[in-house]
């Protein structure tokens, strides 16, 4: 049995008329502390990191820094196929007060293990709690186990979300990794099973509508109540489907301007849903009397 698990939302960044809606983002963290949630990450996938500008990402963050006032985590999305960008970008984080950032494998220049690993040295440099993002789904690059642990033994990298849904992953790294490290999923749909494995929380898209079922489900498994945490996990399987019909975060944004968080703006090259997404989405929604 675990002692504590870890709820982590990966927000997404509001938007209105071309710009940061700061009034939208503020509703948003509240509506993430309201729910329970350990802590945010702003400006990853779900943010749409890549079509923020520099001065728009640490924008974002500087702000979720203010709004929580310490009431919960911020875990900084920092991350960049440059490393000059991403060690550029985790200095900020650090300075203007984020806990940790989260810093994914460096994408499309396709590095080899040791680029990783220096990748890796170099923002260890800068002094802050870094989680290593492993998603090959969107890096191409998919971080070996051996390559991992390396990294891992580098003083600032405190953990992993790791997004391969992979849950035999967990016990390998669990072998490999010799000093206290923290296991979060980046997979919605199989967190359950992660936190069985020995993983200690999620990285959720999910939160960004259901933060109490969410953070519930992962207080359930750290009290090692699976019955609870299968309960909850039945009631949400649908909702994670729907939150992953379109490319992330298509959905989880017009969800969240179902609720009136913020407005359904998102930056090309992604596009608002279809009409069936959104059918889908709000019957999943008042099926789970999150829409009244």
């Amino acid at each position: 049995m675990k002692s504590t698990t870890e709820t982590y939302t990966a927000i997404v960044t509001p938007f209105l008329n071309g710009k940061i809606d700061g009034k939208s983002l503020e509703k948003i963290v509240e509506f993430q502390i309201a729910g329970g949630v350990d802590g945010i990450v702003p400006c990853g996938t779900t943010g749409e990191s890549p079509t923020l500008s520099h001065d728009e990402h640490n924008l974002v963050i500087e702000q979720c820094v203010k709004i929580t006032k310490g009431r919960i985590k911020i875990m900084a999305g920092t991350g960049s196929n440059s490393t000059e960008e991403a060690v550029m970008m985790t200095q900020h984080a650090k300075k203007i007060g984020a806990d940790s950032c989260l810093i994914v494998a460096p994408y499309y220049n396709k590095p080899t293990p040791e680029g990783v690993f220096q990748h890796f040295r170099e923002l260890n440099k800068v002094g802050i709690p870094l989680y290593i993002y492993n998603i090959p789904g969107r890096s191409v690059i998919n971080i070996s186990d051996e390559n991992l642990a390396r990294i891992a033994e580098l003083e600032n990298v405190v953990g992993i979300k790791d997004a391969t849904g992979d849950l035999a992953r967990v016990a390998s790294l669990r072998l490999l990794i010799k000093k206290k490290f923290s296991y979060l999923s980046g997979e919605d749909a199989t967190v359950v099973g992660f936190n069985a494995m020995g993983g200690n929380g999620v990285i959720s898209v999910t939160a960004n509508i259901a933060p109490k079922m969410v953070s519930d489900l992962q207080k359930a498994t750290a009290r090692g109540d699976y019955a609870s945490a299968l309960a909850l996990q039945d009631k949400l399987t649908d909702l994670h489907a729907v939150m992953f019909c379109e490319t992330n975060p298509i959905p989880v944004k017009y969800a969240a301007s179902l609720l009136g968080l913020c407005s359904n703006e998102i930056r090309l090259p992604l596009t608002t849903p279809s009409d069936a997404a959104r059918t889908r989405i709000e019957g999943e929604m008042r099926r789970l009397g999150l829409l009244h």
